[in-house]
């Protein structure tokens, strides 16, 4: 019997050896030094080959009827709509690569000269490939940089409206900021409080963006217990906080935390615990936000009472809380969810005014951070500095979006919004090109976005599996995963580097992106540019050699490459020494100001108040949103919906694996409801629900729970968009059917599905065959 062959990998969600076996995958084992493996890798075993694997390029039955006769004819007009109204219900024709490679080449040529570059959009937001070489968005930027440029997106759908905030606030890119958190073992060693706005949720620390080689969140946060650092979860979920057994729960309702915050400052300033040399010295702004503070400004003071009709937290509750922060050194700590609501700006903003307000900022186990636990790596105790990776070039073309503006762009090419202190215009998009990711999974209000995918003339993609998006594509081109090419693992947040071995052999006639847009640039004669020469090999070789240079400059030394491809995963970058955010400002704030127009933490910020953007003021505020708990929609959508990432999948990547199917409750994504809401519908464990409001509907199975307070739902995002009807009826439970597509406010334009309403009533009728599992319809001609 033959032997297992093990070869060293890495993915968003952790490292391990792809078992092989006759050349198949028959395993994934995780890397030995990783006491803390995700489960979510199993998902790869049984889907890298299944039935909806991509396995030669497919193009959309109607597209590629006329575009046929635009390339037989070179006199015909071309006028680019080709039935775009099929898009998402048309049947799919196999073609050779060949014939795809000169369609794409084709359209991406007559769309170049008729609209200009800015008409291309490959903003192309998603996840894909941890490497360093193969990272498809990578890729695809320098592919179109290459070529002339494209409409990018800015922002991400994580953290876009704290990523806008921010820098106003204190002055550093969001990245910097993420870097320079204070570490783990400094929060360990003198924090002797922390207080979790939105919790510290373990599942979403199985991932970090460009790889985990140790997942080692859990036991910090053990660490923290066993060293008697009180935990204090503010939250709608106790499970946001699964892994601290002692930890209070204040329940409090969705997206009103910054008057939770705001009623918590008013103790502080009328007990004479806010520290006034801190503010005095540190931060500009603090008498402005004062007058709205004690209600001067708008008539309302921002009392225990005021907050305790808002949150649902009795007004002793927050009483104690303000006391327990301002005697203890204490860490703040803002989950990245609250801000994916309207408003988002908002309660990032008011934890670090209220981190200001205890002056404990700089100071060793004090201050705040926004995201600890949100990916393994924050807060580790590493040594940050810019590895190398793919060179994108410049892009040549000015215009983009907020990257959750991808609906309105197409919808409303032309229209003027703002953004930041500025008012920008939507480009008219008249191809999409989509590489790495799965916009079918992260924006909200689906239908909507169907409906904005049948507005552009072509629509690309380089997909694996026949999931929402290669279904509401024109050409889809399939591309390997990455265990089908070698790549080089370096991770930011991680001490651990490693090659990525090709495992297996690409599936079906599967090519990496890297192949496929070397093919298309070699059409459009550019591939010398895009390639400089260079296989896959070559650029490897490339890349570790800049990185070997880049370590020798911070003081370590990394092997030659035929070395360090043979001697597999190795530990490299300890810390030099433990981080403190803005423990230099702290120490001397003239000699090391901060960016920001005042050199100091800005509570009120001129900048800010100069955009006049009601929705997003000069300082921190409460802001009503349209729908939350408290509105008068609750008489016809009771339920608050939260939307929060999964446990089995990163996002909707292996949502047709093991490990995300064996979740599903007759096929349908599990919904977690209170066991009084619960009973109030009628409903018991493993029920299947509609779940509806205004915009949409979607099936689910019933979780009944006590870790979700009365009145809220959660619904994880990520089950595969499977719709009927017209499109805003998922019988498989993906939840942002549900959601609103708005901008959290005019400064950042972020996501804000967590600002959704619903009613949860049993489903009666017979289940609807699921669909999005088998391949769409596949024709010969």
């Amino acid at each position: 019997m033959p032997s297992k062959i093990r070869k060293p990998t890495s993915f968003h969600w952790g490292s391990y050896y792809a078992e092989i076996e006759n050349e198949k995958l028959v395993g994934i084992r995780p890397y030995e030094n990783d006491k803390d493996p995700s489960k979510i890798a199993n998902g790869i075993i049984n889907s890298i080959d299944d039935e909806l694997r991509i396995r030669v390029p497919h193009v959309r039955k109607g597209y590629l009827r006329e575009i046929r006769k635009e390339l037989a004819n070179s006199k015909m007009a071309l006028t680019g709509k080709r039935s775009r109204d099929k898009r998402g219900l048309d049947s799919f024709v196999p073609v050779s690569w060949e014939e795809a490679i000169d369609v794409v080449a084709f359209e991406l040529s007559r769309i170049k000269k008729k609209f200009k570059n800015k008409a291309f959009f490959a903003g192309s937001y998603g996840w894909g490939s941890a490497g360093r070489f193969h990272h498809a968005q990578s890729q695809l930027h320098r592919f179109f940089n290459c070529y002339g440029g494209y409409t990018k997106s800015v922002n991400t759908y994580s953290y876009a409206a704290s990523e806008t905030i921010m820098p106003h606030v204190i002055g550093m890119t969001y990245r910097q900021f993420l870097d320079t958190h204070t570490d783990w073992n400094n929060i360990k060693d003198n924090t002797e409080l922390i207080v979790m706005f939105g919790g510290l949720p373990l599942k979403n620390a199985q991932v970090t963006s460009g790889g985990v080689g140790k997942h080692t969140t859990k036991e910090y946060i053990k660490r923290c217990a066993q060293k008697g650092i009180e935990f204090i979860n503010i939250s709608p979920m106790e499970m946001e906080a699964d892994i601290i057994s002692k930890a209070e729960w204040v329940k409090i309702r969705p997206g009103t935390d910054t008057a939770l915050m705001l009623s918590i400052a008013f103790i502080l300033e009328t007990e004479s615990l806010a520290d006034r040399d801190f503010l005095n010295k540190y931060c500009v702004g603090y008498d402005k936000f004062l007058q709205y503070l004690k209600g001067i400004s708008d008539g309302k003071a921002k009392t225990p009472f005021w907050a305790s009709k808002i949150t649902g937290i009795p007004s002793n509750t927050i009483y104690n809380l303000a006391k327990k922060m301002s005697s203890n050194r204490t860490m703040i700590t803002g989950a990245w969810g609250l801000q994916r609501q309207q408003y988002g700006e908002q309660p990032h903003w008011m934890i670090t005014v209220l981190a200001c307000m205890l002056g404990q900022i700089g100071l060793p186990g004090g201050g705040f951070g926004l995201g600890y636990s949100a990916e393994n790596g924050i807060g580790n105790p590493v040594q940050h500095f810019k590895w190398p990776s793919l060179e994108q070039f410049k892009n040549p073309v000015s215009e983009f979006i907020p990257v959750a503006r991808i609906s309105d762009m197409l919808l409303q090419p032309g229209k003027v919004f703002s953004y930041n202190g500025k008012e920008i215009k939507y480009p008219d998009i008249k191809l999409v090109y989509w590489a790495g990711g799965n916009p079918f999974h992260h924006q909200m209000n689906l239908k909507k976005l169907s409906k904005a995918f049948k507005q552009p003339d072509t629509i690309i993609v380089n997909e694996i599996w026949w999931n929402s998006l290669a279904r509401h594509s024109d050409i889809i081109l399939p591309a390997t995963t990455s265990l089908e090419r070698n790549d080089i693992s370096i991770k930011h947040w991680d001490q651990t580097i490693s090659p990525m071995y090709k495992a297996i052999e690409p599936v079906g006639e599967a090519k990496s992106d890297y192949e496929i847009f070397s093919e298309i640039a070699s059409k459009l004669n550019f591939n010398d540019k895009f390639t400089e020469g260079k296989d896959e090999d070559k650029w490897l070789r490339f890349i570790w050699d800049e990185a070997r240079s880049k370590a020798k400059d911070e003081g370590f030394t990394l092997p030659e490459f035929d070395k360090f491809w043979k001697n597999g995963f190795q530990e490299v970058l300890s810390p030099k020494k433990q981080t403190i955010l803005l423990e230099d400002f702290r120490k001397d704030p003239e000699k090391n100001p901060i960016s920001t127009p005042s050199g100091k933490i800005e509570i009120f910020s001129e900048t800010v108040d100069s955009f006049n953007y009601q929705d997003c003021p000069g300082h921190p505020t409460w802001l009503e949103q349209k729908e939350w708990l408290g509105s008068n929609l609750t008489k016809q959508y009771p339920l608050q919906l939260i939307s929060g990432q999964p446990h089995n999948r990163l996002h909707s990547q292996l949502d047709n694996g093991s490990e995300s199917q064996n979740y599903k409750i007759l096929g349908r994504e599990p919904i977690k409801i209170h066991p009084q809401d619960a009973q109030t519908r009628g409903l018991i464990n493993g029920d299947i629900v509609e779940v509806f409001n205004k915009r949409g509907k979607c099936l689910a199975g019933v979780i009944i729970s006590n870790e979700v307070m009365k009145g809220v739902v959660f619904l994880p995002v990520g089950a595969w968009y499977d719709p009927i009807n017209d499109g805003d009826f998922c019988i498989h439970g993906n939840p942002n059917v549900l959601t609103e597509d708005i901008g959290t406010s005019s400064l950042a334009q972020g996501p804000s599905a967590h600002s959704t309403l619903v009613e949860i009533k049993k489903y009666t009728k017979e289940l609807p065959e699921i669909n999005i599992f088998h391949k769409p319809n596949i024709v010969n001609k």
